[in-house]
């Protein structure tokens, strides 16, 4: 699976973007899906994930309530709404897929270890 991740840039707190997770490859309406974000001079982190068999969602507590991930696996692209953007969400953003069929306890999904395909980083920046 190959990953392309757009959708990024510059934009003013409380404006809104949307990402896009494109898979080429192959399908990936089997793969439970994430996105991670990492700021200048920071750790990668965990930003939301969504399941491949029922569609459950998952986020960071920083972006609860602001931030939607989706899939539409008939165009096998995910998407990320993010909404109210603050300067703090400013990151390089990247989605990341898991092994095919894979059933994860909730807890793991924000581990980036276990994905194993990873699109290249969007960059979303956010000015005050």
């Amino acid at each position: 699976v190959q990953l392309q991740a757009s959708g990024g840039g510059l934009v003013q707190a409380g404006d809104s973007l949307r990402l896009s997770c494109a898979a080429s490859g192959r399908a990936f309406s089997k793969n439970n899906i994430a996105w991670f974000r990492q700021p200048p001079g920071k750790e990668r982190e965990f930003v939301a994930a969504i399941t491949w068999t029922d569609s459950s969602t998952y986020y960071a507590d920083s972006v609860k309530g602001r931030f939607t991930i989706s899939r539409d696996n008939a165009n096998n692209t995910v998407y990320l709404q993010m909404n109210s953007l603050k300067p703090e969400d400013t990151a390089a953003y990247y989605c990341a897929a898991d092994g095919s069929f894979m059933r994860r306890y909730s807890g793991t999904l924000s581990q980036p270890a276990i994905y194993r395909y990873w699109g290249q980083g969007t960059q979303v920046t956010v000015s005050s």
